[in-house]
């Protein structure tokens, strides 16, 4: 290389290939750097901490998920046992001779850690349960059982057997008049399952119910292989079936209910076929509304005014028969003692919400045949007819002729509730004995009228029970049709004839008791089945569980 080469600039590429020291123009001259004191590292930031002030950094968090996610300590293989309450796990005995109402009661009614464990599922299948589909089945049933007038209490009870039934034993349903709910947590761990459904049509008929209590029988017998698609299609067949009577049928039976009910309040023949006459006139008419569309309020409101007009009239031709006889028969037959009955077993049993709901349901209904008797009745008084309200303190006492009408009423009664044939006989002598109780105590001991009717409902309660038990099906279609005899149709029409007479005080009197009759014979049908339940093995030495006493506080 010459001398002029050697005064040439040199590029960076030349530069940085004869002297690899230099790596950047920012390097620091040699002689220029600052000498480190005390041995410090080279700083590499204004914001780095000294030496010594290193804060050492926390364990690094479980990332943020479910609440019922698994903690990272948890092994199911090394699990703790199972959390014992302070009293002990109470022993329940589960045996297969009880029915399955009162074995899922007892454990329904106990907190989800104190139940037993459950049975081996017969229905396992591969791969578990599907538990969607599990809990739609058993919403498909409760709604069926509901829209039918179980009551709440029984409508819970079968939906945790069904659920129970196919190994989700963790279950709480929930019931209220038109909305069914249902919850499953696998465990305390996992993610809860819900599902609900809503009950938006109610229709009586005990047959279907019958069939119904069948199926979840055969799904809590663990000795009965019944898959979930057989269960499907079984409850698909209890929806398509026809009611067991037709509707000449039907007709007919109300007719024959107010003629029956016209005897046990002192009629004779002529008051016997004028009292059908009008429940006849008064079915169609409530059918040929409820074929328009119009609400259960207006078809008991025109349902009652056939029979009251026919009493009516027969005063006005001043015909001698018992007019009041003829509108007391009508009114039996249009008297909400289902609707009744459900609703104050539901209060007694802690479902508040779904007993207000039945209850103010009846009271729609009974507002809705006062409307209508009340029009007839005030239009014939101002057309002149004299209906005599005191003709209540005269009902000639005829013991036979009233037991044969009463055994009557209870038949057609259950007729119209759409029963089984089997269960028809079984409820018409449960009806003959609760009139005969009735009679006994008040005609010849002169008991006052609502204590013999809470023991005659009692009886009838009592009965009911041990029948279904019996049976292994619900208490309803042996009950509800035997209190059809002590329904207060009497005082409920002196009391609008005292009313539409301008004599509101006597009239509000009848109506108090007319309500004072309905409520014991409410009571008494579920006293009389709970006496049956406390002295029957129900498999449980703490039988079922009730709310604590409040202590006025």
């Amino acid at each position: 290389m010459t001398e002029a080469e050697d005064r040439k600039p040199q590029s960076d590429e030349a530069r940085s290939s004869y002297d690899p020291e230099i790596t950047s123009e920012f390097a620091v001259p040699d002689g220029l750097a600052v000498p480190k004191a005390g041995g410090e590292s080279e700083t590499t930031s204004e914001f780095a901490l000294p030496k010594g002030l290193d804060v050492p950094h926390p364990p690094a968090a479980e990332p943020e998920g479910s609440a019922f996610s698994p903690p990272s300590t948890y092994s199911s293989k090394s699990a703790p046992p199972m959390f014992t309450p302070a009293g002990g796990i109470p022993a329940v005995s589960l045996t297969k001779d009880i029915p399955w109402q009162d074995r899922m009661r007892t454990m329904l009614r106990m907190p989800v850690a104190e139940r037993p464990a459950p049975e081996p599922v017969q229905r396992a299948e591969e791969g578990g349960p599907a538990v969607p589909r599990v809990l739609d089945l058993t919403l498909r049933i409760g709604e069926l059982l509901l829209a039918g007038g179980e009551g709440a209490e029984d409508v819970e009870a079968a939906m945790f057997a069904v659920c129970r039934s196919y190994g989700l034993d963790r279950c709480e349903p929930n019931v209220t008049f038109t909305l069914l709910a249902i919850s499953y947590q696998p465990s305390l761990v996992e993610d809860p399952v819900t599902a609900s459904r809503t009950v938006r049509r109610r229709g009586t008929d005990y047959t279907r119910l019958a069939a119904v209590f069948r199926l979840v029988d055969d799904l809590s017998d663990p000795e009965t292989h019944v898959s979930l698609e057989e269960a499907y299609r079984r409850l698909a067949e209890i929806r398509r079936n026809r009611h067991p009577y037709p509707t000449w049928v039907l007709t007919s039976a109300s007719g024959l209910l107010a003629a029956a009910a016209s005897v046990l309040v002192g009629g004779d023949v002529i008051v016997f076929f004028a009292a059908a006459l009008g429940a006849m006139l008064g079915d169609r008419l409530a059918w040929l509304c409820a074929g328009r569309g119009l609400p259960e309020f207006y078809q008991f409101t025109v349902a009652a005014m056939p029979p009251a007009a026919i009493g009516v009239t027969l005063t006005l031709a001043h015909v001698d028969v018992k007019a009041s006889a003829v509108i007391t028969g009508g009114l039996f037959a249009l008297l909400p003692g289902r609707a009744l009955v459900a609703g104050v077993q539901d209060g007694l049993t802690g479902f508040y919400i779904t007993a207000s709901a039945r209850l103010l349901e009846v009271l729609y209904f009974f507002v809705g045949i006062v409307i209508g008797v009340l029009v007839v009745l005030y239009l014939g008084v101002q057309l002149g007819a004299h209906l005599n309200p005191d003709a209540a303190l005269s009902i000639e006492k005829r013991p036979l002729w009233q037991i044969g009408a009463s055994m009557l009423l209870s038949l057609t009664f259950a007729v119209l509730l759409q029963q089984e044939r089997s269960t028809v006989l079984a409820v018409t002598l449960n009806g003959g004995v609760a009139w005969s109780v009735y009679g006994a105590l008040h005609y010849t001991g002169h008991i006052s009228p609502v204590v013999s009717t809470a023991v005659a409902a009692g009886l009838v309660g009592l009965f009911g029970q041990l029948l279904s038990r019996y049976r292994f099906a619900s208490a309803l279609p042996y009950t509800t049709a035997a209190i059809g005899p002590l329904l207060p149709g009497s005082s409920t029409y002196f009391g609008l004839l005292s009313i539409a007479q301008s004599e509101v005080d006597k009239g509000l009197v009848s109506l108090t008791k007319a309500a004072a009759l309905a409520m014991a014979i409410a009571i008494g049908v579920h006293l009389g089945s709970e006496i049956s339940r406390l002295f029957l093995r129900v498999g449980s030495a703490e039988k079922r569980r009730a709310a604590k006493r409040t202590r006025g506080f």
